[in-house]
C-alpha cells in the first residue's frame, strides 16, 4: 500500500514538474524541440537623393545596414577627423566607437553606465567633453572624441578597440571589436 502510494505521488509529481515545463514553454513562446526564428531582416533604406556633408556624398544607404541618417552622423565623424589632420584608421576608430556608443545615433539619454551620457560618443557631464550642447553636436563631440584619441600615447598602433577604450573609459577594451569592420566598410565607402 505504501509502495503504492509513494508511486502516485512521484507520478503527481512528475505530472506537475513535467506540466510545469510544458507551461514554461508555452508561456516563452517556445515548445520543446521547436526551431527558433530567424530575427526578421532591418527594414529598407528609405529612397532619399543622396546628401553632402562637406565634401562626402553620403548615400542612402545601406552601407554596413546602416540608412542615410545615421551614415549622415558618419560623415561628420570622418570630417572632424580630417580636419584635424587624422588618416583612415582615426576615421575608423571614430565611427566604430559612435557605433558602439550609439549605433550612430545622436542619443538625448545616457545609459546604465552614465544617466548623464548623451550624443554620437555616450559622452559624460563630467566638463572633459564640454557643455550638453558640445556632447549633442556631432562635428563637436567628434573632434572632442579626436582630441582625447590623440594624446593616448601609442594610439597608432593600439588595436583599434583598446584605443577607443582608452578614450571612453568603459568597462571592456575588447568591447569595440564587434563594429570594426562596420566601421571600416563605412568609411571605405563614404571616403571612395
Amino acid at each position: 500500500m505504501k509502495t503504492a502510494a509513494l508511486f502516485i505521488v512521484t507520478l503527481v509529481v512528475i505530472a506537475m514538474v513535467g506540466g510545469g515545463v510544458f507551461a514554461f514553454h508555452m508561456l516563452s513562446g517556445v515548445l520543446p524541440g521547436a526551431a527558433a526564428q530567424a530575427a526578421p531582416p532591418p527594414p529598407p533604406c528609405p529612397t532619399v537623393a543622396s546628401t553632402t556633408v562637406g565634401t562626402i556624398s553620403v548615400p542612402a544607404g545601406p552601407v554596413a545596414g546602416f540608412c542615410q541618417d545615421r551614415l549622415v552622423n558618419a560623415a561628420y565623424i570622418i570630417n572632424a577627423a580630417r580636419a584635424l589632420g587624422l588618416d583612415t584608421q582615426a576615421q575608423e576608430i571614430g565611427v566604430m566607437t559612435a557605433i558602439g556608443e550609439s549605433h550612430l545615433q545622436v542619443l538625448n539619454y545616457g545609459d546604465a553606465a552614465g544617466a548623464d551620457s548623451r550624443g554620437l560618443f555616450q559622452q559624460r557631464d563630467n566638463g572633459a567633453w564640454g557643455t550638453l550642447a558640445d556632447r549633442m553636436d556631432p562635428t563637436i563631440s567628434a573632434t572632442n572624441f579626436f582630441k582625447k584619441l590623440v594624446t593616448i600615447d601609442g594610439w597608432a598602433t593600439l588595436s583599434p578597440s583598446v584605443a577607443a577604450h582608452d578614450v571612453q573609459v568603459n568597462a571592456d577594451p575588447n568591447y569595440y571589436d564587434a563594429y570594426w569592420s562596420e566601421a571600416q566598410s563605412i568609411v571605405a565607402q563614404l571616403t571612395s
